[in-house]
């Protein structure tokens, strides 16, 4: 029975993130030579290619792609038994803001498993748009919130990943056709309708709004029914919706930052520290690579 060591997994998906052996080389304390071979191995061992080489940059085959997937689930679960057998007993209680879309998808899965971890401390989670959230945190209402950025500076806080965003519609219908275009948005100041109206505005094209919802799971369902378009990180569009990108008329809306704050007068508790730890390598971990869900009731 043949196995494969965590540490050539790791390498590996450091490579992915990084984009190259000399990233992924820094990031793990070896040399790209020793990265390099570690791959090379890797790839002996599970019996195909995983990356597509050329000279400037490095793309995952078919089954890299696949394999990666597996490999994000392994090491995440083999740092949660170390942490969990390694973590001293830590109580207390910490309160989190998050966009709706991470509280809906992503979260429960990370927050399920940290809890897992530390039974002994009690999250209170908050869902509400992302600079709603800031100016409550200003105001003590949580120790810790998940926020999107759309300006420069991103205003903040720990950087935890960077991802593009995406347009979308329904499956089955065609409201991206249309003119004026119809939009699906949350209220002002959802970060990804300001960024959606910034871009059309500059590109002159004719919009309007068709359905307007504070609710996440309202904007999702409009979307489905073919009231409109909308966008959303691209980590969190929905499977069950059509990606939308210049071929059907519409300009990429660049990228995003998400970024996790720490109220400025929490003190230094044992339960915040691990929490806030615990998300910026998770949910970082996950950004890059592999969905999180929406942000409207959330941007």
């Amino acid at each position: 029975m043949r196995n494969i060591p965590t540490d050539l997994m790791r390498s590996f998906v450091k490579a992915i993130d990084g984009g190259s052996f000399t990233r992924a080389a820094e990031m793990v304390g070896r040399t790209q030579s020793a990265v390099s071979l570690q791959i090379k191995r890797l790839e002996e061992i599970v019996g195909v290619r995983l990356f597509q080489r050329d000279a400037h940059n490095l793309q995952l085959t078919a089954q890299g792609r696949t394999f990666a997937q597996y490999a994000r689930r392994m090491l995440a679960l083999n740092d949660e038994v170390l942490a969990l057998m390694q973590s001293p007993a830590v109580s207390g209680r910490v309160r989190l803001g998050a966009p709706s879309e991470y509280t809906d998808s992503l979260l429960p899965h990370l927050l399920g498993r940290f809890a897992q971890a530390h039974p002994h401390v009690m999250l209170e989670v908050t869902s509400d748009l992302s600079k709603n959230l800031l100016s409550r945190q200003q105001n003590g209402e949580f120790d810790l919130v998940i926020a999107l950025h759309d300006d420069t500076p991103a205003g903040g806080g720990k950087p935890i990943h960077t991802e593009p965003l995406i347009w979308f519609t329904s499956a089955d219908h065609f409201g991206h056709m249309q003119s004026p275009l119809p939009l699906v948005l949350a209220p002002p100041p959802c970060v990804y309708r300001r960024r959606m109206l910034q871009q059309l505005n500059r590109e002159t094209k004719p919009c309007r709004i068709a359905y307007l919802s504070s609710s996440h799971s309202a904007v999702l369902a409009a979307v489905r029914a073919g009231l409109g378009v909308t966008a959303m990180a691209q980590s969190t569009v929905p499977d069950d919706v059509r990606p939308l990108g210049v071929a059907d008329g519409l300009a990429p809306l660049g990228h995003l930052d998400v970024r996790l704050h720490r109220r400025p007068t929490a003190e230094s508790e044992e339960a915040i520290d691990y929490l806030e730890t615990y998300i910026a390598e998770r949910l970082g971990q996950a950004g890059g690579l592999a969905p999180v869900a929406g942000q409207y009731a959330a941007g």
